[in-house]
């Protein structure tokens, strides 16, 4: 039988798992910004983003992103681990 699934402890693992990930992106924007937005736009299949793409990262733009990430983690981890309980109640 499957375990309950905290779901302050999901939430908060997603949001450091997804601030640790856009750092990084940051930081590749930044030192490489050309093989960065090639690797990325790989993942949109033929999209050209560097068409769209703002290269120069301000201090501001980068806390602004982890702010808005970090919401978005959370309240996606907390929602997933509630779900995930709801569903492991109904199926056994």
């Amino acid at each position: 039988m499957a375990n309950k699934l905290s779901p302050k402890l999901v939430s908060f693992s997603l949001v450091a798992v997804s601030v640790i990930i856009s750092l990084l992106c940051a930081l590749l924007i930044a030192f490489a910004p050309e093989a960065s937005l090639r690797f990325f736009g790989s993942i949109f299949h033929g999209i050209d983003i560097t068409q769209i793409a703002i290269v120069s990262i301000t201090l501001s733009g980068v806390l602004m992103g982890l702010i808005a990430i970090a919401i978005i983690a959370f309240v996606t981890g907390w929602l997933f681990a509630v779900i995930y309980n709801y569903l492991l109640d109904k199926i056994k």
